[in-house]
C-alpha cells in the first residue's frame, strides 16, 4: 500500500508498516505460513485459464456482462472472453498504457490510461469514442444508465454520454494532503452512482446531472499527523438489496440505506481493500491479514480468521458456502462462510492477487498481477 501526497501527485509515497506488497521486513510482521489442509471439504476446480499481460503498478479487475468476461492489462490490451470457456472472442490494442479497467454495462466497455485517456468500445471491440480526463485514471470507469462515470486521481468525477463520449457533467471534490495511492471504486445502481472518496467519505450522485444525493462518513480522520489521519475508502462500495456498504483504512466498515444514506451500523476496522456482501454477512480482509464476517443486519461480529496475517489479502468474495480471498503469493483461500474455518485452497501463478474477484455465472474469477486470469468452480 502506498500513500500519495496531493501536491506532488504520484511521485512521493510512504510505505505503511506491515502493508508492503511482499510483507514487512519487520520480523514481527512476517507473512504467516500456509496452514496445512489435511482434509479440505471443498475442492476448487480450474475451469479455464487465460494469460493477459502484466498489470505493472496498476490493478486491473475483470468485468462481466452477460456471457462474457472483459480483462485488460498495462500494455494496452483489452480482451473479451467467453465466461464459460475462457475462449478469446476478440482482442483490441488500445495503443496506450492502461492504468484502469474494466468497466462495462454490457453495451459499452471502458478503460482508462496513465495520461487520463478514457477509451470506450462496443461489445464487438470497435472503438466508440475517446475522452480526456483531468489527470491519471486509477479507478475502473463505471458504465450504466446511459453514462460512463470516471474518477481521476485529482478527485474529479466526470460523466460522459455512453454512446458519444460527450461530457454531461463533472463534480470536483477536494482531497486530503495525504491519500492512499489506490483505486477507490464506484458502482452504479438505479439512478445513482456511489463513489468511494479519500478522507473516508462515501458519495452518492444522481446520474442525471450529478446532483448530490447524500454524503456519509465511513471513516473519521483521527490522529496528530497527516499519516495517522489517512482514512480513505478502499475498494468498491457494494449495493445489496437496500444497503450500501463500504470500508475505510484506519476507519470503519459500515452499511447505510442506499436511498437516503441513513446509517444502519458501523464497526471499527482498517482495510485498504473492499468489502463483500451477501444475504447474511459483510466480509472484510483487514490490513493485518485477518478475514472477518459481520452480520449484515446489525454489524455483530460473526467470526474472524487471523491465520493469514500479513499475506496482503485481496477483497474477499462470497461464493456458495465459502468466502474466497487471494494473497500476495497468488494463493486463493476458501473459508467457511459460516465460521471462517479453512476448507480449501488453490494456487495460481505465484504473483500477487490485488484485483477484486468476480463471479461470472457459476465461475469464480481472479486476475493476478502477472496477468493470469483463472476461472474456478466447486463441484
Amino acid at each position: 500500500m502506498r500513500i500519495t501526497e496531493k501536491v506532488v501527485a504520484a511521485s512521493v509515497f510512504a510505505m505503511l508498516a506491515g502493508c508492503s506488497l511482499f510483507g514487512s521486513k519487520d520480523t514481527k510482521n512476517q507473512p504467516a505460513p500456509l496452514v496445512e489442509l489435511k482434509n479440505p471439504s471443498l475442492t476448487p476446480k480450474v475451469v479455464w485459464k487465460y494469460s493477459a499481460g502484466k498489470a505493472g503498478n496498476a490493478v486491473f479487475t475483470p468485468a462481466t456482462a452477460g456471457d462474457s468476461v472483459y480483462v485488460a492489462d498495462a500494455g494496452g490490451a483489452l480482451v473479451r472472453l467467453n465466461a464459460a470457456t475462457g475462449k478469446e472472442i476478440w482482442r483490441a490494442k488500445t495503443g496506450i498504457d492502461l492504468t484502469a479497467g474494466v468497466g462495462t454495462d454490457g453495451e459499452v466497455v471502458v478503460v482508462g490510461g496513465v495520461k487520463g485517456q478514457v477509451l470506450a468500445y462496443d461489445i464487438n471491440g470497435k472503438q466508440l469514442w475517446k475522452a480526456q480526463a483531468t489527470s491519471e485514471v486509477l479507478s475502473s470507469p463505471e458504465a450504466g444508465g446511459g453514462v460512463v462515470i470516471v474518477r481521476s486521481v485529482d478527485n474529479m468525477i466526470t460523466a460522459y454520454d455512453a454512446k458519444t463520449g460527450d461530457k454531461k457533467w463533472n463534480v470536483a471534490r477536494t482531497t486530503p494532503a495525504l491519500t492512499l495511492r489506490n483505486a477507490p471504486g464506484m458502482v452504479i445502481n438505479g439512478p445513482n452512482a456511489y463513489i468511494a472518496q479519500p478522507g473516508g467519505k462515501l458519495l452518492a450522485l444522481a446520474l442525471a446531472g450529478g446532483l448530490n444525493r447524500f454524503e456519509v462518513v465511513v471513516g473519521e480522520p483521527r490522529g496528530a499527523t497527516e499519516l495517522e489521519r489517512v482514512t480513505d475508502i478502499a475498494g468498491t462500495p457494494v449495493i445489496f438489496e437496500k444497503d450500501v456498504c463500504a470500508v475505510s483504512y484506519q476507519g470503519r466498515v459500515a452499511c447505510f440505506d442506499a436511498t437516503t444514506g441513513a446509517p444502519h451500523w458501523s464497526k471499527a476496522t482498517s482495510s485498504d481493500k473492499g468489502v463483500a456482501v451477501d444475504q447474511r454477512f459483510v466480509f472484510v480482509s483487514d490490513e493485518n491479514g485477518a478475514v472477518a464476517a459481520y452480520s449484515r443486519e446489525n454489524g455483530a461480529n460473526a467470526w474472524k480468521n487471523d491465520k493469514l496475517s500479513y499475506r496482503v489479502l485481496s477483497t474477499p468474495v462470497s461464493y456458495g458456502r465459502a468466502v474466497a480471498v487471494g494473497d500476495y503469493q497468488g494463493y486463493i483461500h476458501f473459508l467457511s462462510r459460516e465460521d471462517g474455518a479453512f476448507i480449501g485452497r488453490v494456487a495460481t501463478d505465484g504473483s500477487p492477487i490485488q484485483a477484486d474477484p468476480i463471479i461470472a455465472g457459476t465461475n469464480l474469477i481472479f486476475q493476478t498481477q502477472s496477468g493470469t486470469v483463472t476461472a474456478l468452480a466447486v463441484e
